[in-house]
């Protein structure tokens, strides 16, 4: 059975009843991300994103690690059977915060932050073809156009955009950042679908990763910590919009496919959007809040209840 969720044949009762149960733990989890940009901001300028991503997910991953104690090595302790799933899926934690840090670094945060999540579901798509052979939905495709359609216009409207050279090189590092947490993702599911706990698998994944984060972080991050609020961002990213965000995520992926919630994290961007405006003092014009609603229709479609026939 394909893990994307994504296959003509319709939902029987209780599958759809988790669906939409587990549909609110991804959007929470969006939520939080959706705050990573913004914090990030007010990092020190001398503060690399290499070092903020090794921050993140290095130090995260310890914590997430701590939390799941002793499942998380029984998930380690596996076999063969997770052996491969384990580590492409630390491999896509590795390398997902510093191409997403990167990307806003260098393209502006708006244009990373939604190429990162607008592509992540094309490759979840990819993913689930190129493995399992999943036919896609109408509704998905619908849903997915819609949204990334929408961020697609927050990008291109966005005000706080790097221009010159940076805009190709920081496309580039987004797409990477997408394709890398489409690869994470179907992981996980992979690996909490063969019967292990979702907090046991997290605290797996990211306690891999942290392994090469950390000594990235030792190497990179003496800006970072140079400044107490250096300190205080490192330490936000890291609880919140990754731990606390990542163990909802773990629970929405329990109960519903990879590929939906790869959508779902689409209303990342609009969080980020209206954060930006808020707090940031970025502004967007119509195409921008267009794109929003664009991305909120997506997320309606994905998620509204099928009536009965």
């Amino acid at each position: 059975m394909s893990s994307s969720g994504s296959s003509l044949s319709p939902l029987s009762p209780s599958q759809a009843r988790r669906e939409r149960g587990g549909a609110p733990y991804v959007l929470a989890a969006a939520a939080l991300w959706g705050t990573t940009g913004t914090a990030a901001s007010f990092a020190p300028p001398a503060a690399s994103p290499l070092s903020v991503g090794a921050a993140t997910m290095g130090l995260g991953g310890l914590l997430t690690l701590a939390l799941a104690g002793r499942s998380a090595f029984a998930v380690l302790r596996g076999g063969r059977s997770l052996l491969a799933h384990l580590l492409a899926g630390a491999l896509g934690i590795v390398v997902y915060p510093l191409a997403f840090y990167t990307s806003m670094d260098m393209a502006g945060v708006a244009v990373g932050t939604v190429v990162s999540l607008s592509s992540a579901p094309v490759f979840a798509a990819l993913l689930d073809r190129l493995l399992h052979g999943s036919p896609l939905t109408g509704r998905w495709l619908a849903a997915t156009a819609a949204a990334t359609g929408g961020c697609a216009a927050l990008a291109l409207d966005g005000r706080g955009a790097a221009t010159g050279d940076g805009i190709g090189p920081g496309v580039a590092a987004g797409l990477l950042s997408g394709a890398a947490y489409a690869v994470y993702a179907s992981c996980a599911a992979a690996v909490i679908r063969r019967g292990h706990p979702a907090r046991a698998t997290m605290g797996a994944l990211f306690g891999l990763g942290a392994c090469a984060l950390l000594p990235l972080l030792a190497a990179t991050g003496d800006a970072l910590a140079a400044e107490p609020r250096g300190i205080a961002v490192a330490a936000y990213l890291a609880v919140v919009p990754m731990c606390l965000a990542y163990a909802l995520f773990g629970a929405g992926l329990a109960r519903v496919p990879a590929g939906t919630a790869t959508v779902l994290t689409l209303f990342e961007p609009v969080v980020a959007a209206v954060l930006g405006v808020a707090v940031v003092g970025e502004r967007f014009g119509a195409a921008g809040w267009a794109g929003v609603g664009l991305v909120v229709f997506g997320l309606l479609v994905l998620t509204a209840r099928r009536p009965r026939g």
